[in-house]
């Protein structure tokens, strides 16, 4: 089971909202889900990405995955000192 982490820097930018995580192994964001389609990449170190029942490990050479909306997602880090960004819709 992930552990709850918060967001270490939220800002708004345009039309969109940026939350930065910083998480050790384990940390993250438990299931949950949006009313909008998001998407969120990774920076440093890595982490596990379930989204609709597939889950892709994610490190700073990965390609952003979307978070459809409505669609239940969890973020866990794999390792200690992983960065990760999700991008919302303002």
């Amino acid at each position: 089971m992930t552990t709850p982490v918060v967001a270490k820097l939220e800002f708004s930018y345009r039309d969109s909202d940026f939350r930065v995580y910083s998480a050790n192994t384990g940390f993250g964001l438990p299931t949950h889900s949006h009313l909008v389609d998001h998407v969120t990449f990774c920076l440093a170190g890595s982490c596990r990405v379930t989204v609709g029942g597939k889950t892709f490990v994610l490190t700073d050479d990965s390609r952003p995955v979307v978070l459809p909306a409505n669609i239940p997602h969890e973020i866990e880090a794999l390792e200690d000192g992983t960065v990760f960004i999700n991008i919302l819709p303002s």
